[in-house]
């Protein structure tokens, strides 16, 4: 039988992502433009962005020199190859991005998503072991918790059993440390948790129970994102880096929300004063304007790869179509310099605060037994219903939409990101919105 015609506005043909499908189609939510703070909906209302998109438009919607410089690369260049050949633009971006990465992170791999850079990285790390003569380090370690991605490799190392459900047969191996965070001892906590750092010493356990010389890597998010808004405990990553020094294991970051600003910094790597090997990055690296995606490798994994090839060969036998699009690389250029010229990551560190004091008078909101925050990110945890887990959560999103918000729920946590260039004002609006919402819920 042949297909029906669809209308412009049929709305089964397109398989949505991460998305209870029958649910949303039979009531959509369509935005139609954005600009600055603000999405416009297909019936013309204004809503407040409290999520950046997807935690990725740090910069905000619509910014003008984003859009020039994407439209003056496609009218200029359209696509050009990256395999044996390339263009100037990701060159220069890759050196504007090493001026603000960690110390001896000055390598740049690009991609396109944040899945697609957390299976560089794990890919890179086995290439380093291998290159230095090491190649039974082949065992990855993730955390109970972590998102890494969709990938074979990202959902292997991510402890999302949500996610790793449908595909677990098929998964590569790997084991994972648990996870941190104790609601009775760290709960309503104001930042990083003051207690919680040995959790990182169960590292020493897995070293024990696999063997330093099998283990490649260490894979973490520096701020749990999309489980929740996790924030690890003072000291915790620090201790991670000792114990992954200490048996000569990769540390890997995954910074593909904590990158570009979100915590107050550059990278959570900064913010934390803790260097990892790796950084897996995408997501704020354009403002989401253009899927792309970076990995930054330390020097001395770079040159052990590249130096150690034989000559005149490819070194690592790795790469996408659409590695540094011209239109990608042309939006990073113009989100770096707009990140610069308006001093947007200092912008975040300085709202911190006010946001902090702004999500924390939810303590005695309905429902609310947990808030948890760093940077421009926070997480209010709502307890659940009886028998009906995660519905109350995302009856708050349905109505926070109505009313002109946009919030993400995970669980049951409403987690909120705003694009850094947020007011005060828009704040006290947000959160306003939010707390009729809970009084509204039941």
């Amino acid at each position: 039988m042949s297909n029906p015609t669809p209308t412009p506005n049929d709305l089964e043909a397109y398989w949505m992502p991460f998305t209870a499908n029958r649910q949303f189609k039979a009531a959509p939510r369509l935005f139609v433009a954005a600009k600055d703070m603000h999405y416009t909906t297909h019936d013309g209302r204004q809503v407040l962005d409290g999520t950046a998109g997807l935690w990725c438009c740090n910069a905000g919607h619509g910014r003008r020199p984003i859009v020039e410089a994407i439209q003056k690369q496609a009218a200029e260049m359209d696509y050009a190859p990256s395999f044996q050949m390339g263009h100037p633009g990701p060159f220069e971006l890759a050196n504007r991005l090493v001026e603000i990465s960690p110390a001896d992170l000055n390598h740049v791999f690009f991609t396109n998503s944040g899945s697609e850079s957390v299976d560089t990285a794990l890919k890179i790390a086995l290439a380093y072991h291998k290159a230095k003569g090491e190649g039974a380090r082949t065992k990855f370690i993730g955390r109970e918790k972590g998102y890494h991605g969709v990938g074979f490799g990202g959902i292997s190392v991510g402890g999302l059993g949500t996610v790793r459900k449908q595909f677990a047969s098929q998964l590569p191996g790997a084991d994972h440390l648990p996870f941190f965070y104790n609601r009775a001892t760290m709960g309503f906590s104001k930042g990083e948790p003051q207690t919680g750092a040995e959790a990182a010493d169960a590292l020493e356990s897995l070293v024990t129970l696999h063997d330093a010389s099998t283990i490649a890597a260490v894979i973490v998010e520096p701020m749990v994102g999309s489980a929740g808004v996790y924030v690890t405990p003072k000291g915790y990553l620090k201790r991670l880096r000792e114990i992954c020094d200490k048996h000569g294991i990769l540390l890997i970051f995954d910074e593909v929300i904590t990158g570009f600003g979100r915590l107050g910094s550059a990278f959570a790597a900064t913010h934390y004063d803790v260097q990892p090997d790796l950084i897996t990055t995408a997501k704020g690296l354009n403002s989401g304007t253009v899927p792309m995606g970076a990995v930054f490798a330390h020097d001395r994994i770079h040159d052990a790869i590249v130096n150690g090839a034989p000559e005149n060969s490819i070194e690592l036998f790795h790469g996408y179509t659409y590695t540094a699009h011209p239109l990608a690389v042309a939006a990073g250029l113009a989100a770096l310099k707009l990140y610069k010229d308006e001093d947007l990551f200092k912008r975040a560190a300085d709202l911190a605060p006010y946001w902090q004091e702004a999500i924390h008078s939810f303590k005695d909101a309905p429902h609310v037994v947990d808030i948890r925050n760093t940077g421009l990110v926070g997480g209010i945890e709502l307890e659940p219903r009886p028998d009906k887990p995660t519905t109350r959560a995302y009856d708050v999103f349905v109505k926070a939409y109505a009313k002109g918000l946009l919030v993400r729920t995970t669980g049951e946590v409403i987690a909120l990101s705003p694009p850094l260039i947020i007011f005060k004002a828009q704040i006290d609006e947000l959160f306003s919105i939010l707390r009729d919402v809970l009084k509204d819920t039941a």
